[in-house]
């Protein structure tokens, strides 16, 4: 069906013709080009490769077939088994290792998977790196090391607890405060490798916890995304139990949702905003988010006589980003929290961590907290592209149709009207256009995205 090759890794359905999907040979292939690029920064000396992976049904096989190439390439290979992807990138950072590969298709559907790359600092390859890769993976003139230079498998432990462990001893997180709340919380964790972690992250930190679809098979409960119309199950099970609040993460456990007392949304939007007035009321300075997230985070920043910056969309783009300006903390309005002290990688337990000891100290509900925030509303849609689709020139009429508003082009075309905004940009995951809108009202949002998807059409058309 698909291969896509892009910033955020190799992507593609299982199964199918070679070079048109994800098998076993695109999966060799990919994966010799990454070792080849990680082992030509490690001179006279055998990389170390650190392999995790989701649950998904097809990642003990992928996961085999990645760390038998790694090794046939002459790395060794840690391997921490069903782990969450900032997991997998702390891993990469506590054993020093020289690169990484998480196999994960994130949010998308189960016969979906992927190989995401990441360098010695456990943060995802930036677009030259990622092109360098796609490189050298055409090239035919590579030889595998003999038999002496083959890789060793160095450990097979798992890594969640220290990962664990690791986000309890910051300074932030304020373990004994939690506890003292005693919070009962829902956790949905699509019955992927979340399933694994988030119950013991929450019981350490003294919560009640129900659990929903938290077994780890793959076998995903509802759609993997956590947006709203894929909660109905948690929102129910919130107000059956009576709990303080939900939390769902998707497949991998790097974005996180919150869900209301009262079954309400929260917002994914508002994770990262809620977390944010939280460090900056601890130490104020700027923050980050990408072009298609809330403009509520702007609003709570200015709040503290702090900058806001954005970026353009991927989580290597943020943390580019972050690390020029100095953030405190940042992330993507998809529910990733990137918090600075920890790691830079969207992170779902420090967010959670964080999250809950805010909620504790503020002594509010879930409703409480949110209502001292900006009311947006957003709406995201897409585009499914066709061969007769050419997006750069829908994106160049569209920019020069607004070319009186405030647009910025750094990805794709986003156009700021005064009292809402439409961003338009081709996926860098999916064969689709994102038209992300967002308004003081829902029905706003909605209109304005529907007027923009008529004009795409329109203008493919014409």
């Amino acid at each position: 069906m698909t291969l896509i090759k892009s910033i955020s890794g190799i992507r593609g359905t299982v199964g199918g013709p070679a070079g048109e999907n994800l098998t076993p040979p695109d999966i060799v292939k990919f994966t010799t080009a990454y070792v080849r690029f990680i082992a030509a920064r490690c001179p006279n000396r055998k990389p170390t490769i650190v392999i995790g992976r989701d649950a998904r049904i097809s990642g003990e096989l992928v996961a085999d077939l990645v760390e038998g190439t790694v090794l046939a390439c002459g790395a060794d290979v840690i391997n921490v088994g069903l782990c969450t992807t900032p997991g997998t990138e702390m891993a990469v950072i506590t054993y020093k290792a020289d690169g990484g590969i998480i196999l994960t298709a994130s949010h998308n559907p189960r016969q979906w998977n992927a190989l995401k790359l990441l360098n010695a600092e456990g943060e995802f390859l930036n677009d030259r790196e990622g092109k360098q890769v796609l490189a050298m993976a055409e090239e035919d003139d590579y030889a595998y090391p003999a038999i002496d230079a083959i890789g060793q498998v160095v450990s097979r432990e798992p890594f969640n607890d220290k990962h664990i462990e690791q986000v309890l001893a910051l300074p932030a997180v304020e373990v004994e405060t939690v506890r003292k709340r005693r919070f009962k919380v829902v956790i949905d964790a699509v019955n992927s490798v979340g399933g694994i972690v988030m119950p013991r992250l929450l019981r350490a930190l003294g919560c009640e916890v129900v659990e929903l679809n938290c077994e780890p098979t793959g076998e995903f409960a509802h759609n993997p995304e956590p947006l709203p119309q894929h909660l109905t199950e948690i929102s129910q099970v919130i107000v059956r139990e009576k709990a303080d609040l939900g939390i769902v993460v998707d497949p991998d456990v790097d974005r996180l949702a919150f869900v209301n007392e009262d079954g309400s949304m929260f917002v994914e939007e508002y994770t990262l905003v809620a977390v944010a007035d939280y460090i900056l009321s601890l130490k104020p300075g700027a923050t980050v988010s990408n072009l298609s997230s809330s403009r509520a985070l702007r609003d709570v920043t200015e709040r503290y006589g702090c900058h806001y910056y954005a970026s353009a969309v991927g989580e290597v783009n943020v943390t580019t980003k972050m690390k020029e300006v100095g953030a405190v903390i940042g992330g993507e309005g998809n529910g990733g929290v990137i918090y600075p002290e920890l790691h830079y990688g969207r992170d779902a337990l420090v967010g959670t961590a964080l999250f809950l000891t805010y909620l504790a100290k503020k002594g509010m509900t879930m409703t409480q907290l949110r209502a001292t925030y900006p009311a947006y509303f957003a709406s995201k849609n897409k585009i499914e592209l066709t061969p007769a689709i050419d997006v750069d020139k829908v994106l160049r009429e569209v920019k020069a149709r607004y070319s009186n508003e405030k647009v910025n082009d750094i990805d794709g075309v986003k156009i700021d009207f005064p009292d809402n905004w439409v961003h338009l940009r081709k996926s860098n995951t999916e064969p689709i256009i994102r038209v992300y809108t967002e308004a003081h009202s829902m029905e706003e949002a909605d209109a304005l995205a529907q007027r923009f998807i008529a004009e795409i059409k329109n203008i493919c058309q014409s």
